[in-house]
């Protein structure tokens, strides 16, 4: 692509267990403007590895401006805390330090749900941010974006709860159990709707969006989900967490001057 870069355009990167994924954003419309590029997450996932896949996107793109990352842990000022999905060496990196080193760009990184959850409410499910709602990202593992009218609380992780049948909520919930165990829909449904009654329990949340991939057959989960909250599939479908890299790192661009780059 040769275009001139525009004030409005970031690089979302959405980092997942299997596939990382990135796509040229415009941030004013929440969309993607090119086709979305996946290389499968190396294995082990270490973070030399990662910045090495990373940059495989960044060249395939031939992206010179800022980056936006979504990413699967708890992310604090740009270290990496948890490591529930990915290499465990991750945990202490200064994931912000380490890709701007090998991009040679600025990057901002967020966690990955909350990533998606931003631009599901921004951009996505109807009057998303009005009172308390919780986005879920059905993956390899679980992922939430919990707000409150609109506004993020970051990293709530809340596929790392126990139900109380003592398993953690995303070996037990998640679409990667599912595929796993080789579950039906039936099997998969009740199972979901156990840990979403914890959700219920937990925050009396106003409204439930499903994201990731195991919200694609929504209409085969939705008999099975018996809690008084309404929940309802994302929108923005497998975008949303590339798209949400993007809205999160808008900030870059008020920092950085861009005007003679291209991509």
């Amino acid at each position: 692509m040769n275009n001139t870069v525009q004030n409005s355009l970031i690089l979302g990167i959405d980092i997942g267990g299997t596939g990382i994924k990135g796509g040229i954003v415009d941030i004013a419309q929440g969309k993607m403007i090119t086709k979305r590029h996946r290389i499968p997450t190396p294995k082990p996932a270490t973070p030399d590895a990662v910045a090495e896949t990373v940059k495989q996107i960044v060249v395939f793109f031939d992206w010179k401006g800022p980056i936006g990352f979504g990413f699967p842990a708890l992310v604090q000022h740009g270290i990496v805390k948890t490591a529930n999905n990915i290499d465990k060496n991750w945990i202490g990196t200064d994931a912000v330090q380490l890709f701007q080193e090998k991009l040679q760009l600025p990057v901002q990184i967020i966690n990955d749900a909350d990533a998606a959850g931003l631009a599901e409410i921004s951009f996505g499910t109807p009057n998303a941010k009005n009172g308390i709602v919780m986005l879920l990202t059905l993956g390899t593992g679980i992922g939430s974006a919990l707000f409150l009218n609109g506004h993020l609380l970051p990293n709530t992780e809340l596929g790392q709860v126990y139900l109380e049948n003592g398993f953690l909520g995303e070996k037990y919930a998640s679409e990667g159990v599912r595929k796993c165990n080789s579950l039906t829909w039936e099997q998969y449904g009740e199972q979901l709707n156990t840990y979403l009654k914890l959700i219920e329990k937990l925050f009396s949340p106003d409204l439930i969006i499903l994201g990731g991939g195991g919200s694609k057959k929504f209409h085969k989960i939705a008999p099975f989900l018996q809690i008084k909250t309404n929940v309802v599939p994302a929108v923005l479908g497998n975008h949303a967490g590339i798209i949400g890299a993007g809205v999160a790192a808008k900030q870059l661009l008020e920092n950085v001057n861009f005007a003679n780059n291209s991509i």
